[in-house]
């Protein structure tokens, strides 16, 4: 028996197995922890943790909701700037017709002018012959009646009879010019 004593006394001693009261008092005590955190800490996470996913949740509706809206202003900018694109070149082609409509209204312009300005030109020069055949004719009506008066040796002083002779004379002149011609 006092081996059987030692056996036992080595059995209760066991530090791996603990005495059955401390075993049911630690248990009772995980227990009542257990419990008070399962109470008051465990719906504070639950409650931190739901705040959490409808945060990351509604970040990511937000985030979506962006994006869309993003993607919505992006379709209009280009719709806009295809429309911008559109009528620049609207108005270019319509510069670029009125350019043409310019320059033939100037070419027009400037073939009025040259004409106007021949024709001012024609009857300045017109004028011009015209005053110097004048001319021309006095001085070789009075040239001929001074070699007529010479050669006949009278003065031919009559200026009636000495005009009508100097126009028909060149009057006759004048017909073989054209005649020549």
């Amino acid at each position: 028996m006092s081996q059987l004593l030692t056996v036992a006394a080595e059995e209760m001693e066991n530090p791996l197995i603990p005495p059955i009261p401390e075993l049911v008092i630690g248990l009772i005590a995980f227990l009542i922890v257990f419990g008070l955190l399962a109470k008051k800490l465990l719906p504070n996470i639950n409650k931190v943790l739901d705040e959490r996913r409808e945060a990351i949740e509604g970040g990511i509706e937000k985030a979506d909701a962006a994006q869309t809206e993003a993607q919505s202003v992006l379709e209009q900018y280009k719709a806009q700037l295809a429309e911008a694109r559109h009528e620049a070149a609207r108005l270019r082609q319509e510069a670029q017709e009125q350019g043409v409509v310019i320059l033939q209204e100037m070419r027009a312009e400037g073939q009025r002018q040259r004409e106007e300005i021949i024709a001012a030109g024609h009857a300045q020069i017109e004028a011009d012959r015209k005053a110097a055949a004048s001319a021309l004719r006095q001085d070789v009506g009075k040239l001929a009646t001074d070699l007529a008066g010479k050669l006949v040796g009278e003065s031919l002083e009559d200026h009636a009879r000495q005009s009508g002779t100097i126009d028909r004379f060149l009057d006759e002149l004048e017909a073989k010019a054209e005649a020549v011609r």
